[in-house]
């Protein structure tokens, strides 16, 4: 086999992994769930506001940021259920940090698309 053979097979099986790891936080995460719902809405919106290229990346890659985040906690809380079901301070604290990440990056989303909705609108 050639490394460009090795390349692709790696991709793909990496390609297989991601799409398993989207399977399963579709079908066991409410929130990651609601969170492509945002997402989605907010892809159907992008025709209708006149802003710039950049400005619609923007708004487009902070509602990306919270699906990573979202997962992100999602995998935390994964592994610290399979480490232990009991409760434990650390584990506590690693979730609620899990959690502290999803929430900022609704506030880093929300402020984003509200600046540049008044920039498009209002300014």
């Amino acid at each position: 086999m050639t490394n460009l053979d090795l390349g692709t097979k790696h991709f793909l099986h990496a390609f297989k992994h991601s799409y398993d790891g989207f399977v399963s936080a579709f079908k066991t995460e409410i929130a990651f769930r609601q969170d492509c719902v945002i997402f989605v809405i907010g892809l159907l919106l992008l025709p209708f506001i006149p802003a710039v290229l950049w400005q619609k990346a923007l708004l487009i890659s902070v509602l990306l940021f919270v699906l990573l985040m979202e997962l992100v906690n999602t995998a935390i809380e994964a592994v610290i259920d399979r480490i232990s079901p009991e409760y434990h301070e650390l584990s506590k604290k690693a979730k609620d940090i899990g959690s502290l990440l999803v929430f900022l990056a609704y506030i880093n989303s929300s402020l984003i698309w509200a600046a540049v909705l008044y920039d498009v609108f209002i300014k």
